[in-house]
């Protein structure tokens, strides 16, 4: 942000959160959005991938799982409950894993919280996990588990001189290089 307003004074940036669920009816609002990859209609955006991010296991700090160092694997994760909340965005399925016994949670924040209070696990992208970091759990790489991809998009009909500085900006151009 800080380059932004460096480089672009007179032209305000405002960041909003968008939810994976609403991220392409959101390009329809946004000059941009950052995005998790596969987006609807991809054919009517100009999409550039940055990212893989890694998927973590969160849990509570009470979980056994919490002996590994740094990783778990899905192996690690049998006979866990596993929690997926409605707005899941890694799909990730355990064959031996145990369903839980209520209705799935609302969202991230809503399973995370239920984890906290020491009720199975959760799988998400590492900036959820930390986005939604509680002093009562604690999360671990999950090293055989799929990556979700964060690209920049926006609109094909929709690229403006603004939208080009702030693609520079993401892609890390200086103020002096060229397109």
């Amino acid at each position: 942000m800080g380059l932004w307003r460096e480089r672009m004074p007179h032209v305000p940036l405002e960041l909003r959160e968008i939810s994976v669920a609403t991220q392409r009816t959101a390009l329809a609002e946004v000059d941009a959005a950052l995005v998790r990859l596969p987006v609807e209609n991809a054919d009517e955006l100009h999409v550039i991938p940055l990212y893989d991010e890694l998927p973590v296991v969160v849990m509570s700090t009470e979980s056994a799982l919490t002996a590994a160092d740094d990783e778990v694997t899905l192996a690690d994760l049998s006979g866990e409950v596993v929690i997926v909340p409605a707005d899941d965005v890694l799909a990730v399925r355990i064959p031996d894993a145990a369903t839980p016994a209520f209705a799935p949670p609302a969202d991230t924040a809503e399973a995370i919280a239920t984890v906290a209070a020491g009720v199975g696990v959760v799988i998400v992208p590492m900036s959820l996990a930390r986005a939604h970091q509680r002093r009562d759990v604690e999360y671990r790489v999950l090293r055989d588990g799929p990556t979700s991809t964060v690209a920049l998009a926006w609109p094909r009909d929709a690229t403006t001189d603004d939208v080009e500085t702030f693609i520079g900006i993401v892609r890390g151009r200086t103020a002096r290089s060229s397109r």
